[in-house]
C-alpha cells in the first residue's frame, strides 16, 4: 500500500534550503521539449452529480496550514500563533509532532493528519486511528497520496483527503476520479498555467468532494488567491503556508478582500431634477460584466449617493457597454469598501471600485478605463426617510439610467417629483476618502 512516487515526489519548483534560513524557491523552464510532448489536449467524461451544494456547509473558503513550513516546530512559532487566530480552517500535521500541536489547535478549526508513506499509514492505524475516532471523527481530516489507504480509512470512518501531483494528462485524469472517493482532493500541479486547475474544478463542481489547491511556493500570494477566484467559481481551498509575516499579512489582506458586509440601501424620492449646464463626465469601465441588478453608488456629497445603473438596458443607436456605467460628474464621490471613498477624477486603470446589487450585496473589481468628456449634465436631489438629502450630477441624455426601488432602470432625463430610487446615506465627513468625525458642511 505505498503512496504513488508522484504523490510524495517533491517538484523542483519547490526545492527548499535548510529550515531556519530563507526559502528560495528554484523556478524550471516550462516550455522544455519533454513538456511540450507530454501535454496534449485532454478529454473528460461526465461525472454523476449530487443534488446538494457542497459549499452549503462550508463557512467561507477552506484554508489549510502546513506546519512543515514553520521554522520552529513548536506552537511558540510566531507564524503558527497567528495562523490559529486568523481564517485558516486547517491545520496540517505529520505524526513525529503531533502531539506537540494538536491540543492547541483551536476547536474551530480541523487537524489533517498527514500520511507520507506506508510506514506512517501503518503506525497511525495501530497508534492514532482508534483515539482519533472515539474523540471527534468529524473534526480529524487523514491526508494520504494512496487510494487503497483511503478507502481503508473512510471504511474505519475517517475523513480523508486524497493528496495527488499532477504533472501530465495521466496524472490529471487520475486525481479527477481517484479523488471523488476522498471527501477533499488536494492536488499539487506541476505546470504554472491555471488549465489544468479549471478542468478539476468542472469535473468535481456538482460532486461532494472539496477541492484544494496546494500552493508551492509559501511566497506565492497571487496563485493562492487567484485560486480561489478560477473560473470566477473557484476550488473550495488552498494549502497555502506562508513562513513570513510580510506575505502571511498580503494574503490575509487579500481574503479579507474578497469579503464584504452587504451595503444597507435605502429607498429615497425625487425632489428635483434639473439640467445645470455643460461640465466633464466620467464613464466607469470596469473590467467586468455587471448583472441586470447591480450598480456603483455615486454622489456629490459625503452624506451618501445613489444607486446608477450599468449601459445593459437597451440603448436605441449603440450596442450595449455591460462593463460601464455612465457615473457622473468628475467631482463625485464614488463610494467603495470599507465605508471609503473615492474622487471620480482620481479613479484610474487597475483602481478598485465596489459593485452593489438591489439587495445590498457587494463585491470589487478593477476599474480598465476611465472615459471623461465634456458633456452637459442634470442634477438630481433625492431625500431619504432619515432626513438626509443627496444629490448626484449626471450627463443629462436618456440613455443615463439610475436604479428605481424596484431595481428597474429610470432614465434620468425622464425623472419627476416623487420618483422612488434606491441609494445610499452615511454621516457626512471624509478626508482623502476616510471617514472623520468632524464638523462639515457640503451644500
Amino acid at each position: 500500500m505505498e503512496a504513488s512516487k508522484k504523490t510524495s515526489a517533491i517538484s523542483p519548483s519547490a526545492k527548499k534550503v535548510s529550515k531556519n534560513a530563507t526559502k528560495e524557491i528554484v523556478k524550471e523552464a516550462f516550455v522544455t521539449q519533454e513538456n511540450v510532448s507530454k501535454r496534449k489536449a485532454i478529454k473528460l467524461e461526465n461525472i454523476q452529480t449530487q443534488s446538494n451544494d457542497k459549499r452549503n456547509d462550508l463557512n467561507g473558503p477552506v484554508l489549510w496550514f502546513d506546519t512543515a513550513t514553520l521554522h520552529e516546530m513548536s506552537p511558540a512559532d510566531d507564524i503558527y500563533a497567528r495562523i490559529i487566530n486568523l481564517q485558516y480552517s486547517g491545520i496540517i500535521l505529520y505524526l513525529e509532532h503531533y502531539a506537540t500541536f494538536v491540543k492547541t489547535v483551536p476547536a474551530r478549526m480541523k487537524v489533517i493528519v498527514k500520511l507520507r508513506d506506508e510506514k506512517e499509514f501503518n503506525a497511525f492505524i495501530s497508534e492514532h486511528s482508534s483515539t482519533i475516532l472515539k474523540e471527534d471523527s468529524e473534526r480529524f481530516i487523514i491526508w494520504y497520496g494512496d487510494t487503497a489507504g483511503i478507502k481503508q480509512l473512510k471504511e474505519a470512518g475517517h475523513l480523508t483527503c486524497y493528496s495527488k501531483y499532477v504533472d501530465d494528462n495521466a496524472s490529471l485524469h487520475d486525481s479527477i476520479y481517484e479523488g471523488l472517493d476522498a471527501d477533499y482532493l488536494s492536488v499539487k500541479f506541476k505546470d504554472p498555467t491555471n488549465i489544468p486547475l479549471e478542468l478539476v474544478i468542472a469535473s468535481l463542481q456538482k460532486t461532494g468532494t472539496i477541492l484544494m489547491k496546494e500552493i508551492t511556493d509559501p511566497c506565492d500570494t497571487d496563485d493562492a488567491l487567484v485560486t480561489l477566484g478560477v473560473m470566477e467559481y473557484g476550488a473550495e481551498g488552498v494549502v497555502f503556508s506562508p513562513n513570513d509575516q510580510q506575505h502571511l499579512d498580503a494574503f490575509v489582506t487579500g481574503i479579507n478582500g474578497r469579503q464584504y458586509p452587504n451595503m444597507n440601501l435605502e429607498v429615497g424620492r425625487v425632489v428635483s431634477t434639473s439640467s445645470v449646464g455643460m461640465g466633464y463626465r466620467a464613464c466607469i469601465d470596469t473590467a467586468t460584466l455587471f448583472d441586470d441588478d447591480e450598480g456603483i453608488l455615486v454622489g456629490s456629497t459625503s452624506e451618501g449617493g445613489i444607486l446608477c445603473c450599468p449601459e445593459v438596458y437597451f440603448l436605441p443607436y449603440m450596442e450595449l457597454r455591460p462593463f460601464r456605467v455612465n457615473a457622473g460628474a468628475v467631482h463625485s464621490y464614488v463610494y467603495n469598501v470599507e465605508d471609503k471613498t473615492d474622487y471620480m477624477s482620481e479613479l484610474k486603470a487597475g483602481s478598485p471600485v465596489m459593485l452593489v446589487k438591489k439587495d445590498g450585496s457587494v463585491r470589487t473589481v478593477p476599474v480598465g478605463r476611465m472615459k471623461i468628456e465634456k458633456r452637459p449634465l442634470r442634477l438630481i436631489e433625492v431625500a431619504f426617510d432619515s432626513g438626509k438629502t443627496v444629490n448626484v450630477m449626471m450627463q443629462d441624455d436618456w440613455h443615463v439610467r439610475i436604479f428605481s426601488d424596484k431595481g428597474t432602470p429610470l432614465n434620468i432625463s425622464e425623472l419627476k417629483e416623487g420618483d422612488k430610487v434606491l441609494g445610499y446615506t452615511t454621516e457626512s465627513g471624509r478626508h482623502v476618502g476616510i471617514k472623520i468625525d468632524e464638523n462639515i458642511i457640503e451644500k
